[in-house]
């Protein structure tokens, strides 16, 4: 006998998408970082995410961390220079940005942005990285969820093999249905090509506490 499969709520499950639309869903989304020194070379560079329509934004806390000032690169080429970091928080390497409001291109009252994941991921789950290795250069990759909950340096980190190359610390991780799951971190050096990832849960923490200010 074949049963025929339901859901109690009557809602649609979520649509999973492949890299191609993964990809398509969140390059507006996702913009390159300069960090420059007092004397105004450059520090160093990284990928950040907007999350909300006003221009806030999420990246990885050492991208930033000591910089004087940052740019902001954003999908079609602009380069924002009035963006700046409002938070960070170095422990969970996790920092909040506020992109300009006047927008891309003249004034503009919202910016296309990415959700976060409202649950934890699992083992051997499906995600996607994308991130800038160089200016003019966003790539995609793929991977899994090598482990949901490590214990780093006395912090959870999730750990995953879609490859992570520099520029694009600061980059979200994506699940098949195009919400990030966290912030590309870092890398293991005792594990070939397995990466740090932020959890939502310390993304989370950061924005409220930037609501708060």
């Amino acid at each position: 006998m074949v049963l025929s499969s339901f859901s109690i709520s009557g809602a649609d499950p979520p649509k999973v998408y492949d890299a191609e639309s993964i990809y398509a869903f969140a390059q507006n989304a996702t913009f390159y970082i300069r960090v420059f020194r007092a004397d105004g070379t450059l520090k160093d560079t990284g990928t950040g995410f907007v999350v909300k329509q006003d221009g806030t934004a999420l990246t990885a806390a050492h991208v930033v961390h000591e910089g004087e000032r940052i740019a902001c690169v954003l999908h079609d080429g602009t380069v924002d220079e009035s963006c700046r970091v409002v938070s960070q928080d170095e422990t969970t390497d996790s920092a909040v940005l506020q992109l300009s409001p006047s927008g891309i291109g003249g004034p503009k009252e919202t910016y296309e942005y990415l959700n976060l994941r409202a649950g934890g991921v699992k083992h051997g789950e499906k995600v996607f990285a994308i991130g800038y290795p160089m200016k003019e250069t966003k790539i995609i990759t793929e991977g899994i969820v090598n482990s949901p909950k490590a214990q780093i340096n006395g912090r959870d980190r999730i750990l995953v093999s879609a490859q992570i190359v520099n520029g694009m610390s600061g980059g979200p991780i994506l699940d098949k249905t195009g919400d990030v799951v966290g912030i590309i971190s870092g890398s293991l050096r005792t594990m070939n090509n397995i990466h740090l990832v932020v959890n939502t849960e310390d993304m989370n923490s950061i924005l409220q506490v930037n609501a708060t200010k």
